[in-house]
């Protein structure tokens, strides 16, 4: 057949929508992340470039890994293409999410997109992504009404507030049971709908099982001082001071607190800020004893060889441990990479339809989940949480029973 047969046959079969068979898959799969690249949250959005790009190596070289795409080379279901990611600066702006979002939908042709850290940006972007029929996996954001606002095209492998919450307040009860003293607790949270459904979700919590809320502080985000907040927790004195912070205000938090010689008896945070190696690096020395709940356990190396693999892969990239951001953020592209794979299409419907029917059991991740399986709002209900406490300068989980590896602590100021 000549180039000019060729062509008419290509024509003819586009014309009663047959793909020609002489159609090549694509060499590269383009997926757009959107991530705080610069500001106060700019080595959030360092670090889950490094962990996307581990995810990255993981899919398009070889390795021996038991991880989906994790033993071959590229996506086979489309002839071995390999994965691209194009990255996006929302610098914790939701507008500016909203319009990189698009912009990488219309000018760099992503099949779909992933991030974003902030829960008020994952607002934008994925009803930017509902509209186009693009789809988005978030990454790591974990506000609960994400998952709530009827989108199709909306995925989330990780927990959410109310997940994290609820094992918080489990923890409280084994606690009890062993005669520990936890009646009162202090809310502290920014005024973004991250602090604002993690405050939610605790209030409801508390009332279900009978704690009481001695304060409840509601705070603007980025706030260039937090003595008089301080002033208030240090006054009502909970049993457990529970902030929901991102890395900046984690850091002026606990900097006042000690300026102002305030020493809970025990801190339970929301992640975020706690999550971050540059806030222990900063103030780590100020809480010894600190717990924050998470989503991933270096401790888990221990039972599943991939984990510290994967680990040794991202601390070759940026000198640090995977964290409970940065272990959400590989695993998304991980997720999102084999239903694209799966669904051997770059179409977004056909790539939605197998995300929808994702079942991935917990062993072939990196994380404590029983396993990745997503619920007709997107939200995967078996990511199941843990607890980890700073012990000597590292986080050690403490629960639950079936993860710990130590007992924990408490009070945190014994």
């Amino acid at each position: 057949m000549n180039r000019r047969d060729l062509l008419t046959a290509g024509t003819a079969a586009l014309a009663f929508g047959i793909r020609p068979v002489f159609a090549q898959s694509p060499k590269e799969i383009v997926i757009g992340a959107l991530f705080p690249m610069t500001g106060a949250s700019g080595q959030t959005g360092v670090d889950a470039q490094h962990a996307v790009n581990t995810a990255v190596d993981v899919i398009n070289s070889p390795h021996e890994l038991d991880l989906p795409l994790g033993k071959g080379v590229g996506l086979p279901g489309l002839g071995g293409a390999k994965v691209k990611i194009v990255y996006a600066d929302h610098q914790s702006d939701p507008q500016k999410g909203r319009a990189e979002a698009e912009r990488l939908i219309t000018r760099e042709k992503v099949v779909a997109l992933i991030g974003t850290y902030q829960s008020a940006v994952a607002v934008t972007v994925s009803q930017t992504a509902e509209r186009y029929g693009v789809p988005f996996m978030s990454a790591d954001n974990s506000s609960p009404s994400l998952h709530r606002q009827g989108l199709k095209f909306f995925f989330r492998a990780a927990a959410h507030d109310e997940m994290f919450s609820t094992a918080m307040f489990d923890f409280f009860e084994t606690m009890r049971k062993k005669g520990h003293k936890i009646e009162t607790l202090a809310l502290f949270h920014e005024d973004t709908i991250f602090g604002t459904d993690s405050a939610n979700a605790q209030t409801k919590l508390a009332a279900e099982r009978g704690y009481k809320i001695v304060a409840d502080i509601k705070y603007r985000a980025n706030s260039p001082s937090l003595s008089a907040e301080v002033q208030k927790l240090k006054a009502a004195n909970a049993d457990v001071l529970m902030p929901s912070s991102y890395t900046t205000d984690s850091i002026l938090l606990v900097k006042t607190m000690s300026e102002l010689g305030y020493k809970p008896k025990a801190i339970v945070a929301q992640d975020a800020g706690f999550a971050e190696q540059s806030f222990y690096n900063a103030v780590g020395d100020k809480i010894p004893g600190s717990i924050t709940r998470a989503s991933f356990s270096l401790d888990l190396a221990a039972k599943r060889a991939s984990v510290g693999k994967v680990n040794a892969m991202f601390k070759a990239r940026s000198n640090k441990d995977l964290n409970d951001l940065t272990s959400r953020e590989f695993m998304a592209l991980v997720v999102l990479a084999d239903a694209i794979d799966r669904a051997k299409s770059t179409d977004g419907e056909k790539i939605r339809v197998t995300l929808a029917a994702t079942s991935i059991p917990g062993e072939n991740t990196i994380m404590p989940w029983k396993q990745i399986k997503f619920d007709a709002s997107g939200q995967n209900n078996d990511a199941d949480p843990v607890l980890l406490q700073l012990v000597n300068g590292k986080l050690i989980t403490i629960f639950p029973s079936a993860a710990a590896t130590a007992e924990p602590i408490w009070p945190m100021n014994l």
